[in-house]
């Protein structure tokens, strides 16, 4: 299902990082996220409610600029 607040996303499996790209354009880099995390949340039917729920507050991130 297409979220109305994530643009897009992807994993790095090597680097455990998960970025997020939002609809406002702003960009974060998730760090040591495990692989499992990361294919809940590909899986997830609303990837908002579950980055709100399940990674948003539970891994350090950096907002990138590129």
């Amino acid at each position: 299902m297409p979220s109305s607040v994530i643009r897009r996303f992807s994993y790095d499996a090597e680097r455990e990082e998960l970025e997020i790209l939002f609809t406002t354009g702003r960009r974060y880099l998730y760090h040591r996220v495990p692989q499992a995390a990361a294919d809940a949340f590909r899986a997830a039917f609303s990837k908002g409610r579950h980055f709100n729920v399940h990674i948003r507050d539970a891994y350090d991130f950096t907002e990138s600029t590129a």
